[in-house]
C-alpha cells in the first residue's frame, strides 16, 4: 500500500502517474522535524537490515555505512569516496526488521546518511519543506519495488535492434573512421548492430548539424549503413552554442527558450562549443520546440540517440570565468606562497560546475520564476522527456533507442540511461553489477555502462571479462575516451575470443528481450540481488558479485585481473551454464560454495532447477535472426 505525505506546495515533477490523495507531512509514519530550513527524518536499522535503492548511486548494493546526496553531478571519477553521480533516484527501501519503501519526490539536494554518522541509524535531510514523500507498506521487498514501479508508469522499450552489439568512442569523427569500424567488425567476424557518433559529428559542436566536410551527403549515408544493417547514434548536448546566424540558437534567444539569470538576460555557459545557451527545459513550450528539433536528424533515417551533458554540465560561466581572469590578473608579477597559488589554483579549478553558477540560473515554472537549485535534479530528464514526447508523437511506441546520462525518477517512461564516465578499471565491472538491481528498481530498464571502460587505457582481459558482464545488460555498449588505447573487440590480439562473447549475446537476445518485456509490463526487475530470492539464506543476503536475472538465471562475472575462475555462492541446486561463440557446456551442481573455471572466451551462467532458456543461433545482425528458431538449455 502507498500512502502520499505532502510538505508545502511541491514542485511537480511528474514523476508519480498514478493519483493518490495527499495525506498532512504530521502524518508521515517516520516523523519528521524542521531544522534549519530543512526537513529532516530517521529510522533505526537492526544489524541484519539491508538498505537497497537510490538507483544509479556509487558503493554497494546494499547502501548501508555510507552518505550519499542526491544531486545530478558530472563527476567521471566513480571513486568509493563520491557521493552522487549523474542521477537523482530518490526511492529508498528497507529490508528485514521492518520492510518499508519511500520515494521522496524532490527535485532539489537530498543528504542520505545511511549508518554514515550513526552505524544503526538512517537520516535523511531535504533541503526545503516543499516535497512529497510516499510511503510504500509491504512484506517483501520486490512487492515494495513493482507497487512503486507501478505508481510511477511503464518503463521504456526501445527497438529490438538496441538489444545487438554496439561500438562508441570519442570520436569516429568522420564517415572513413565509421567506415573502418564496420570493416573491421565485419574482417573479424564478430557482430554489431550500431556505431556512436560523438561529438565531432557535429558541425562546431553546434546540435542538430552535421559537419558536411566529414560526413557529405549523410543522408544518403546513414542510408546506406542501413542497408549494411548498421544503426547510427549521434549525440545531442544540452547546451546551443551561441552564433549568428545559427538558426537553433537564434530561435532560442528571439523566443525566449533560454534560461535566464534573475535580471532576465540569458545565461551563458561555456561548453564543447564555448558558450551557450541552456534550453529551459522545464517549460512544456521550450520541450516542444526543442523535441521537434530531433526531426532534423530522424529526417535523415537517423533512429537513436543519446543525449548527454544535462546535468547540466557547465565548464565555466562567462562570470565565473572573469572572475578568474580577473584574480590571475591581480597577481601577475606577486611571489605567489602557498596559500595564494593553492587559492589561485582552486579558483580554476571552481569553474566547472559551480555551486554559484546554478545558483544564478532560474527557470519558468508554470509562469513563475524559479531558481535553479530548486530544480537542478530533473533538468536533465526534462531534456529527455522534450525527446521523448516529439518520438512518441510522430513514431509511436518501441521505433527509437533513446538514452540519456543525467536522470530522474519518471524519466524511465521515455528513455534508458547509461552510467557515465566509468574507468578501465576492474573494480567498475563490479560497479556496473551493482549498479543494475538499483536502477531496475526506480524503472530504469534500459541500462548499462561502458563496457571495457571509458576513461584510461584498456586491457584485453579487462574488455573481455567487461563484455561478459555486459552480454547480459539490455545496453551492450563498448565506449572509450579521446585519447585511449583503441578497445574495439577487433583491435586487440586473437579477436576470436571477442567473436566468442558477443556471439553469446545474439543467441541470448530472445530471452533477454522476452524478460525485458516482462519486466516492464507487470512493473518488474531484470536482475535482482540473490536477497530477494532467497530472503532467509545469510550467505545469499550479503552476495554482491552475483545477481538473480529474471526468472531462470544467476550472473556470476569474473571481475579480477590474472584468474582463470572465481567462487560463487549457489542458494540451491542449479545447472552450470557456459557459452562461448556456439559452443554449450553444462554441468549440474548442488547447493553451497562452489570454485568455476571461466576462459577469456566464456560466459558464465547459472540456471535454476527446472527452468530453461531459449537460444537462437547467433547472426552478423539482429535484423538477420531467426527467434523462432531456437533451442532450450539446459
Amino acid at each position: 500500500m502507498i500512502k502520499k505525505f505532502t510538505s508545502g506546495n511541491p514542485i511537480d515533477t511528474q514523476a508519480v502517474v498514478e493519483k493518490f490523495n495527499a495525506l498532512p507531512i504530521a502524518e508521515f509514519p517516520l516523523g519528521g522535524k524542521l531544522e534549519n530550513g530543512n526537513f529532516v527524518f530517521e529510522f533505526d536499522m537492526a544489524d541484519s537490515d539491508i538498505v537497497y535503492g537510490l538507483g544509479e548511486a556509487p558503493r554497494g548494493i546494499n547502501k548501508r555505512g555510507w552518505v550519499y546526496n542526491s544531486f545530478c553531478s558530472d563527476d567521471p571519477f566513480h571513486t568509493e569516496t563520491k557521493s552522487s553521480l549523474y542521477a537523482a533516484h530518490n526511492f529508498l527501501m528497507l529490508s528485514g526488521s521492518k520492510t518499508f519503501g519511500i520515494f521522496i519526490d524532490f527535485p532539489s539536494k537530498i543528504r542520505w546518511d545511511i549508518g554514515y554518522t550513526t552505524a544503526n541509524k538512517t537520516v535523511i535531510t531535504i533541503d526545503g519543506t516543499d516535497f512529497d514523500i510516499y510511503y510504500i507498506d509491504g512484506t517483501k521487498p520486490l512487492e515494495i519495488v513493482k507497487e512503486f514501479r507501478k505508481s510511477i508508469g511503464t518503463s521504456y522499450v526501445p527497438p529490438f535492434w538496441a538489444f545487438g552489439y554496439q561500438q562508441s568512442r570519442w570520436s569516429y569523427h568522420n564517415a572513413e573512421a565509421v567506415d573502418a569500424v564496420v570493416d573491421g567488425y565485419n574482417k573479424a567476424g564478430i557482430p554489431l548492430d550500431c556505431v556512436y557518433l560523438d561529438i565531432d559529428y557535429m558541425e562546431r559542436y553546434k546540435d542538430f548539424t552535421v559537419d558536411d566536410e566529414k560526413f557529405p551527403n549523410f543522408k544518403d549515408y546513414v542510408s546506406k549503413k542501413r542497408e549494411e544493417g548498421i544503426h547510427l547514434i549521434p549525440i545531442i548536448d544540452a547546451g546551443v552554442k551561441k552564433e549568428n546566424g545559427y538558426d537553433i540558437y537564434e530561435e532560442g534567444r528571439k523566443n525566449g527558450y533560454f534560461c535566464k539569470n534573475e535580471d532576465g538576460t540569458d545565461f551563458e555557459g561555456g561548453v564543447w562549443p564555448g558558450i551557450v545557451g541552456f534550453p529551459d527545459f522545464l517549460r512544456p513550450d521550450v520541450r516542444k520546440w526543442f523535441g521537434s528539433k530531433y526531426k532534423i536528424l530522424t529526417d535523415m533515417g537517423i533512429d537513436g540517440f543519446w543525449n548527454d551533458m544535462n546535468e547540466p554540465a557547465i565548464f565555466y560561466s562567462v562570470k565565473g570565468l572573469n572572475k578568474a581572469l580577473d584574480k590571475a590578473a591581480s597577481l601577475k608579477g606577486q611571489n605567489l606562497d602557498l596559500s595564494k597559488f593553492f587559492e589561485l589554483k582552486d579558483t580554476f579549478a571552481g569553474l566547472s560546475n559551480s555551486p554559484e553558477d546554478y545558483s544564478s540560473i532560474y527557470h519558468t515554472v508554470d509562469g513563475k520564476q524559479v531558481c535553479h537549485d530548486q530544480v537542478h535534479n530533473i533538468y536533465g530528464a526534462n531534456m529527455t522527456k522534450a525527446a521523448g514526447e516529439y518520438f512518441a508523437e510522430k513514431f509511436g511506441k518501441e521505433k527509437i533507442l533513446m538514452f540519456s546520462r543525467a536522470s530522474y525518477v519518471g524519466a524511465h517512461r521515455s528513455s534508458g540511461i547509461w552510467f557515465g564516465d566509468n574507468h578501465s578499471w576492474w573494480s567498475h565491472i563490479l560497479l556496473d553489477l551493482k549498479m543494475l538491481p538499483s536502477a531496475n528498481m526506480c524503472g530504469f530498464l534500459y541500462c548499462g555502462a561502458d563496457l571495457g571502460g571509458f576513461n584510461e587505457n584498456a586491457t584485453r582481459d579487462l574488455v573481455l571479462r567487461f563484455l561478459a558482464l555486459g552480454v547480459f545488460t539490455p545496453l551492450m555498449r563498448n565506449h572509450a575516451a579521446l585519447g585511449t588505447r583503441n578497445q574495439e573487440c577487433y583491435s586487440f590480439e586473437n579477436s576470436d575470443d571477442f567473436k566468442d562473447i558477443v556471439e553469446v549475446r545474439y543467441r541470448l537476445i530472445p530471452y533477454l528481450y522476452r524478460t525485458f518485456k516482462k519486466a516492464s509490463e507487470e512493473n518488474d526487475m531484470i536482475f535482482r540481488p540473490l536477497s530477494f530470492d532467497y530472503p532467509d539464506d545469510k550467505i545469499a543476503r550479503e552476495c554482491e558479485t552475483q545477481l538473480m536475472l529474471g526468472d531462470e538465471c544467476m550472473i556470476c562475472p569474473v571481475y579480477e585481473q590474472n584468474v582463470g575462475g572465481r567462487y560463487v555462492y549457489l542458494p540451491e541446486n542449479m545447472t552450470f551454464v557456459k557459452l562461448s561463440g556456439t559452443s554449450i557446456t553444462t554441468e549440474k551442481m548442488s547447493k553451497g560454495t562452489h570454485y568455476i573455471e571461466v576462459a577469456l572466451n566464456e560466459v558464465p551462467f547459472f540456471i535454476k532447477d527446472g527452468r530453461q532458456i531459449e537460444l537462437c543461433k547467433p547472426a552478423m545482425r539482429t535484423s538477420q535472426l531467426d527467434t523462432t528458431d531456437t533451442v532450450m538449455i539446459p
